[in-house]
Formats: C-alpha cells, sequence, structure tokens
C-alpha cells in the first residue's frame, strides 16, 4: 500500500521518468547569492500538499535586506488543469491581491508534524509529489536543498524547474526556474511593445505601470501582466502566472526565467493546456472571463485630440457620410471639458446648447458618443465634482492628508477605488454627466496612475532596496506617478496596490455604466491589470505614426489576447507624429480587422480623417466594408471569447499548434479559426510575404483557392492596392451580412454563408445572435440564438449543408433569413446542372432563386441566391452538380 501523500506503485515508472528529466534540466543562478530554503515538514491531504521551509544559509543579497527565516508553502490541484503553488512568510501575513479582485479558492491549512531538534523524529522524505489521475499536472517538491518542479503527467515533459536559490525578503522576493532552451516558445509577459510576438532571449519585462508612451520599445508601459504561455512542438501548451500586483522585472534567458518581485508572495498559478486556446480558457477561468462587447462597439471609431468644438465634430461626420465610409463612433478627448476637470463641459466650444443635439443626431442616425474621463479630480474649491469627493472622503491619502497629485486641470486629488464609497461617488457623477450628455461609452485615460509630478521619497517605500528596470534606466518607482508610500483604504500602501489601479478603475466604470443604463456597458481603459477584460477593452496607448508602429502592433494586439483582453486595437493612423497617405492607407487596412478599430491623433499633428486622402479613402471603404459584412462572424467570436477565453485575434498557432513555423509567424494573425490577415507592413512594399498553414485557403475577394498545401508554405504575393489579403481556411464556413454605414443598418440586411470547403468535402461553422446590448450575452436568461452549420461532400457529389439550433430565445422575434450561400472548393469545370433542394423539396429557379458558377483554374464556387432560409429554423440545403 502507498504511503498517504506518496504516487500509487503502477505510476512509480512514471514518477521516476519524471524526477529524472528535472534533474536533466540546468537551472541557472540568475541571482547573486547561494542562500536557499531546506523543508523541514511536508505534509499532504487531498489535492492539497504543504510545506515549511527553513532559511539554510543568508543569500548574498543581505544588502537588499535579511531573509525571512521561515516560509510556508501550499500547493494545490485546484482543478484538474490548474495548479496554485504558493509560497509566503510563515509567521506574518504579507499583501496579496485581494480576494475581491482575483477570487479564488483560499489556501489550505493542513496540519505539519515539524521534527524537533533531539526529538529523534525522521527528516522529511528528499522528494514527495502531488498528483491525481484525472491531472496532466505533477508537483514534485525536493526537500534538502528546496526547489520544485511542475511536470506533465502524459509525457514526462518538465514545465517548470526551480533553482535551489529562492530568495525571500521583504522587499526582494526572487526564483529561477530552467527553460529547454530549444524547445520552449514563449509569448506573453506584458505590456510592452516588442518587435516580436515571440519572446527574445536576454530580454527583461519590468510590470509597474507607467505613463510611457507606446511608440518606445521594450520598456513598461501602462499595464502588468505576469503571465506567459510556452508552446513546445509538437504543439503541447501551458501557461504561467505569477498572481501579484508588486513591482517586478522577469528575466527571460532561453533557457530559464528569473522573477524579481518587491514584495507581496509568489503566487503561481500553472495551466496544462494542452492546446494554446485551452490555457487561455483555464487562464480566463480563474482570473475573469472577457466582458461581452456590445455589439456598436465593433464599428468603426473616429476621435482626435485637438477637435476645436462641436462644429469641428459635425464636419467630420459629414465627411464621413459624404465619403461613404463606415461611421459608428464619434469619440471627444479632452476638449470637451470645462478647464480639464472630469464631468464638465467647456461652455464656449462644447456647450450643452451645441453638444446635446448633436449626440441626440448621432444617436438618430444610428450612431454612438464616447467621451474620456481622466481620473484626477481637480482641487477647484468650486467645482462640484471635487466638493462631493471631499464630503465623502475617498480620496488616496499620504502623510496623513490627501495626497496631491498633477494633471490636466492642474491640482487634483485622486479617487482610492480600494475605498467602496469611492465606486459609489464615481457612479453617482457619471449618472450627473449622463442625465446632460447621454454618452454611450467611457474611456478611462491616465490611469496608472500618470502624475505630472516627481512626488519626493517619505519613507524606505518610496526608494525600495533593489530598484526595478522602469522605464529601461531604473527610475524611481515614484517617477511620474502617485507615491509607493501614499495610503488607500483599509491602510494598503500605494506600494502593494499601484499596479491595480487601472482594473479598480475599469471595474468601477463598468458597473457605473450598467446601473445607469441597464445596457452593456463599454469601457475603454488604458491601464490593465491580470483580469481587466471582465470590465474593459484596451487601445496599445500612445503610439507614433511610424511604419514600426503599424507592424508592432499586432505583437501588443495578439499579446492581450493571451492575457484576457480580447477587444483590444492600435490607434489606426498613428497617435503621434504626422502620418501620410501611404502609411495612414495601409494602417485602415490592417486596423479594420483589429477587434477595437479607431482611427485617433494627438492635437498639433496634420489631420487624418479617412475622407482625407482619396487612396485612404478607397482603402478604408473596402476594408471597413469587409469588416461590417463580418460583423456576423466577428461578434460570434465575442461570445466564444466571453465564455471560453477565446481571442478574437490569435496567432496562427492557435490552430495550428503542431506547425512549428508558425511559432514565429508575426505579420499576420487569424481572426477566429477561420479567417487570415495578411497586411501590407512597409513602405513602398509592392509584395507580401504571407506564410500559410497547412490546408486549403481561399480568397476572401473573389472565392478563388490561393494556396493548398499539405504542409506549411510561403507564398510572395502582389500587394493590393486597398486592402490587405483576407483568406478563408478551407473547412469554415462563415456568416456574413452586407456592408452599411452604421452597424443598426448592417444587422437589418439579410445573411449569407460563405462554404470553404476542406479537402474532404467538409466544413463546420457558428452563428450567435442577440440584441447586442443586454447586459448579459448567452445566458439562461437572456435573449439569444445559436445556430451550428455544418457541411458534408457526399460521394456522389451532393453537398449537404445543415443548420443545428441550439438555443433560439431571440431570432423568432424577427425577420432574419439567409438569402445567399456560395459553396467554395468545387469543380474547376462549371457544372452542366446546378439543382437545389431545400428541406428535401427541389426548388425552381426563377426570378427570385438564382444559382451561379465561378469557374476557376483550380477549384470553383457555386453560388445560390434568392433563399429565404430562416435564422431560427433548423434546415437542410442540398446542391447537385451534376456533368
Amino acid at each position: 500500500m502507498a504511503r498517504p501523500g506518496s504516487a500509487p506503485a503502477s505510476n512509480s515508472c512514471l514518477l521516476l521518468s519524471i524526477l529524472l528529466a528535472a534533474c536533466q534540466l540546468a537551472v541557472p543562478s540568475a541571482g547573486d547569492g547561494s542562500g536557499g530554503y531546506d523543508v523541514i515538514a511536508v505534509a499532504r491531504s487531498g489535492s492539497v500538499l504543504s510545506a515549511r521551509l527553513e532559511l539554510a544559509g543568508e543569500s548574498e543579497t543581505m544588502a537588499l535586506e535579511p531573509d525571512v527565516k521561515t516560509l510556508s508553502l501550499t500547493a494545490s490541484l485546484e482543478t484538474d488543469t490548474r495548479l496554485r503553488v504558493r509560497i509566503t512568510d510563515a509567521d506574518h501575513q504579507r499583501w496579496e491581491v485581494p480576494q475581491d479582485i482575483i477570487p479564488r479558492p483560499a489556501p489550505e491549512d493542513i496540519y505539519l508534524d515539524e521534527p524537533r531538534p533531539g526529538s529523534g523524529a525522521s527528516s522529511p522524505p528528499r522528494t514527495r509529489v502531488l498528483s491525481s489521475a484525472g491531472s496532466d499536472l505533477v508537483f514534485t517538491i525536493h526537500a534538502s536543498p528546496f526547489r520544485f518542479t511542475v511536470s506533465r503527467r502524459s509525457t514526462g515533459d518538465v514545465l517548470f524547474d526551480t533553482s535551489p536559490n529562492l530568495v525571500f525578503k521583504d522587499r526582494y522576493l526572487e526564483v529561477t526556474s530552467a527553460l529547454p532552451a530549444g524547445r520552449a516558445s514563449l509569448y506573453g509577459l506584458g505590456e510592452q511593445t516588442k518587435r516580436t510576438f515571440r519572446l527574445r532571449h536576454n530580454d527583461t519585462f519590468t510590470l509597474w505601470n507607467a505613463d510611457i508612451g507606446a511608440a518606445n520599445f521594450d520598456l513598461n508601459l501602462y499595464g502588468s501582466h505576469p503571465f506567459y504561455m510556452d508552446v513546445r512542438p509538437p504543439g503541447t501548451a501551458h501557461g504561467v502566472l505569477l498572481l501579484s500586483s508588486n513591482g517586478m522585472d522577469v528575466l527571460y534567458g532561453g533557457s530559464y526565467v528569473t522573477y524579481k518581485v518587491i514584495g507581496g508572495v509568489l503566487d503561481f498559478y500553472f495551466f496544462a493546456g494542452p492546446s494554446p486556446l485551452a490555457v487561455v480558457d483555464q487562464y480566463t477561468q480563474l482570473v475573469g472571463r472577457p466582458a461581452p462587447m456590445p455589439y456598436w462597439s465593433f464599428g468603426f471609431h473616429q476621435c482626435r485630440y485637438g477637435y476645436v468644438n462641436v462644429s469641428d465634430l459635425k464636419g467630420v461626420v459629414a465627411g464621413y457620410a459624404m465619403a461613404k465610409i463606415p461611421l459608428e463612433v464619434m469619440w471627444t478627448d479632452i476638449d470637451y471639458m470645462d478647464k480639464y476637470q472630469d464631468f464638465t463641459l467647456n461652455p464656449v466650444n462644447f456647450s450643452f446648447a451645441e453638444l446635446r443635439p448633436f449626440v441626440d443626431q448621432l444617436h438618430q442616425n444610428g450612431q454612438k458618443y464616447v467621451v474620456i474621463i481622466d481620473p484626477g479630480i481637480s482641487t477647484d474649491p468650486t467645482y462640484g465634482t471635487f466638493i462631493r469627493g471631499m464630503q465623502q472622503d475617498i480620496f488616496l491619502k499620504r502623510n496623513g492628508t490627501n495626497y496631491v497629485g498633477n494633471v490636466w486641470p492642474g491640482d487634483v486629488y485622486f479617487p482610492d477605488f480600494l475605498n467602496p464609497r469611492a465606486a459609489e461617488f464615481w457612479s453617482d457623477e457619471i449618472s450627473r454627466f449622463r442625465r446632460a450628455i447621454p454618452v454611450d461609452g467611457i474611456w478611462i485615460d491616465m490611469n496608472e496612475l500618470s502624475n505630472f509630478l516627481n512626488p519626493e521619497p517619505l519613507n524606505s517605500l518610496d526608494d525600495p532596496p533593489y530598484r526595478i528596470n522602469s522605464s529601461g534606466v531604473h527610475r524611481p518607482i515614484n517617477n511620474k506617478t502617485t507615491p509607493a508610500s501614499a495610503l488607500h483604504y483599509g491602510g494598503v500602501t500605494e506600494y502593494d496596490a499601484h499596479n491595480l489601479f487601472g482594473l479598480l478603475e475599469s471595474r468601477a466604470t463598468n458597473r457605473a455604466l450598467l446601473r445607469d443604463t441597464g445596457r452593456r456597458p463599454f469601457v475603454l481603459s488604458r491601464s490593465t491589470f491580470v483580469g481587466s477584460g471582465r470590465y474593459t477593452a484596451h487601445w496599445t496607448g500612445d503610439n507614433d505614426a511610424t511604419w514600426e508602429d503599424l507592424r508592432y502592433s499586432i505583437n501588443t494586439m495578439l499579446s492581450f489576447g493571451l492575457f484576457g483582453v480580447p477587444m483590444v486595437g492600435a490607434d489606426i493612423c498613428g497617435f503621434r507624429k504626422n502620418t501620410t497617405e501611404e502609411l495612414c492607407g495601409r494602417w485602415i487596412q490592417l486596423g479594420a480587422f483589429y477587434p477595437f478599430a479607431r482611427d485617433h491623433s494627438t492635437i498639433g499633428t496634420i489631420r487624418r480623417e479617412l475622407f482625407l486622402w482619396p487612396s485612404v479613402a478607397a482603402s478604408a471603404r473596402k476594408s471597413l466594408g469587409l469588416r461590417y459584412r463580418l460583423l456576423p462572424y466577428i461578434y460570434t467570436l465575442m461570445y466564444e471569447a466571453h465564455t471560453t477565453g477565446a481571442p478574437i485575434a490569435r496567432p496562427l498557432f492557435f490552430s495550428y499548434p503542431e506547425d512549428v513555423t508558425a511559432y514565429g509567424v508575426d505579420t499576420q494573425f487569424l481572426l477566429g479559426r477561420g479567417v487570415l490577415v495578411s497586411p501590407v507592413l512597409e513602405q513602398g512594399a509592392t509584395t507580401v510575404d504571407a506564410y500559410f498553414p497547412a490546408g486549403r485557403w481561399f480568397s476572401i475577394y473573389d472565392h478563388s483557392l490561393a494556396v493548398d498545401t499539405r504542409s506549411g508554405k510561403r507564398v510572395t504575393l502582389p500587394a493590393l492596392p486597398d486592402a490587405p489579403y483576407v483568406h478563408v481556411a478551407g473547412g469554415s464556413i462563415l456568416p456574413l451580412q452586407q456592408s452599411a454605414m452604421t452597424t443598426v443598418r448592417a444587422r437589418r440586411t439579410p445573411f449569407h454563408l460563405l462554404v470553404a470547403l476542406a479537402e474532404d468535402g467538409t466544413a463546420a461553422g457558428d452563428l450567435f445572435l442577440d440584441d447586442g446590448e443586454s447586459p448579459e450575452m448567452g445566458a439562461t436568461k437572456s435573449e439569444f440564438s445559436l445556430v451550428k452549420f455544418s457541411c458534408a461532400t457526399w460521394s456522389d457529389g451532393m453537398i449537404r449543408l445543415r443548420s443545428q439550433v441550439v438555443h433560439n430565445s431571440y431570432a423568432p422575434s424577427r425577420k432574419l433569413v439567409i438569402s445567399k450561400v456560395v459553396l467554395m472548393g468545387q469543380s474547376p469545370e462549371p457544372p452542366k446542372k446546378l439543382t437545389v433542394f431545400v428541406n428535401g423539396a427541389k426548388v425552381e429557379t426563377n426570378s427570385a432563386i438564382s444559382t451561379g458558377y465561378q469557374s476557376r483554374r483550380v477549384l470553383g464556387a457555386a453560388h445560390v441566391s434568392g433563399l429565404s432560409l430562416v435564422v431560427g429554423d433548423e434546415f437542410e440545403l442540398k446542391v447537385n452538380m451534376s456533368n
């Protein structure tokens, strides 16, 4: 019989192989000291293993601070696919991300019978294993010196393997894990603007939220996401999260990853995968599913810092209408405010008398309006928002009084969103403002927090013993932000909670809009943290109008998909610097396929509304026209993101994890599983170098077969003048509607089904429908329709397209029909006769219903038009092409 806490005898060979594999990985010490801990007691109860660690010897980092003498470790298999390993001070409570921010199981306490010196009690075993038959994750603790490994049961692959040089001080924690340099491909660890999506060796990632422009490469930016995904041949993936809001440096050396954290605890989560989609599913199960975005937010948005007045806004709206370019949402930056104070209107240029009728007209046109709000509240004693904030005492403190920062309005106080009263205050101010100007969404900026001052140090929190590499120059953590010694509600220091502000403000804003409107909120936040996707969309921040910024926006977009923030995009045509006609044209060709598509620029630069150049307007009409046709497909991806965490925009390896070449592709991306976008990213380019994974790939524009390959293939394509290349993967069914100037109008058009047959003659796809604004998306009590489509080709050449209605509480009350079906992947020779059957009955072609065929050199496409297939009713469409 196996001892309690040990593995069954039948697993002994597997566990031996795992332990041997762990020993073979060289674990470098990235620290500057030996130190480390020994295990002095260990016990297991069910799916939880606990241990007590004792300092083995003072580390050579003593200059930083004394080491914590005794640590407590808890490893728990919280689910079959999620392992948590938490290490903290055994004798003193330390800061951790609060439960109400990231709800999670509380660590279990297990009684540890520690051997007493001289008692003759046996010492702990040199190794102890935590595993279960239903999990692919195996945790192994090694006793003297202490280290731990996380392995994959099915293969013995070691996923995480710590060095014995653990350092644990009050304000400096360091741990290193070995990686198989030749097999591990890492993604994530943000927010930074990176030149490649796959992380490069010998790179440092600093996580400390800062107002540093996104145009700066390899620096810490607005958000902190200490999460990475590791993909290894033959396509297995796992995820690693260090749940900590404290500042940190993460060093990735190719063969190792080192965490240097300036506080809190070591709280690791490991996600088993084994596919990339499974990893983000498991990750968002923990940190929170992405918030459903309203349907209108997938339309095109226009903004500029520097719009002069309401007449300027009207001119922009009219310009888009005259150019026949879709425009869904008009935005205004801080220009609309009175003295840059939140919840006010400039009485001259954006007066209520002019702005309210403008917003009402937008709403009559089916368009929306969004404004910016910054967190800093002006200390003007006549300012109503300030007066109410003071009455409710909701501001951040320092040295016994409200901390005074400085941003656009001058001196400001910052709301303390850890204070429950602050969320109520914020909600009330938003409601007051919306009674005057019924904005449809709120954009929250400067929430890192950004501060135009550099606060002087007050105590040791403002200048910790280890200086993280903020801004790439180890700048003090107080620079251009609120001081680390400031105090939040409950005595929480800014030192610990700094990286949480953007998340907390997003949560308060989301809940305020929901309470005030009763509709699905739209919030856009610059600063983010783990779990921000539950409340907000994100844009990549202050980029430049450069070709580099155009290209690298793809990397940031894909990273935020991993982080559980799928509604993301970059400022189209660039925020800072002057764009050019060519750059702006190429940018809208790419930006039309960002999940969040907004043109935005800063004051003092040339205007860049898409209608200003004829060539850019042509690109906008074609690219945005295709985006609006794809909206039913994209919105269905939003439903998938909300229910499974799957990104809307995805790297190629998400659908082709076995294709090692796809691991390094970051100049293209997929929308969902079936749409491949290959943009032009270089000035003067006449060709596009595109990579196509194995399978059939059809042009979405002319339905021709572009590539058919049994393995991955690079193809050089002539650059299109007015659009990116967009291809549909064989095996996909895309639900489409017609393009229109707004989503309201587009949603009234009939549906088309674009069927791209795989080589075996099959295809599949989904369609999710609801009103686009109800708070719940796909919930039991909400009204929605979910339809699954499948297509198969029979041996006699008959093609059968079927729909399965999974849920149908929305479509019956609407007249939603599929009027056209296109079947790509047919014989290149046109059939002599094309016969159509609907639900078994032959359909006669006439003036209403027609068929057609596109002959191609390789494969053709059949068209059936004039149908009236009700979306909410199951149907079977059979097409017989006889020769």
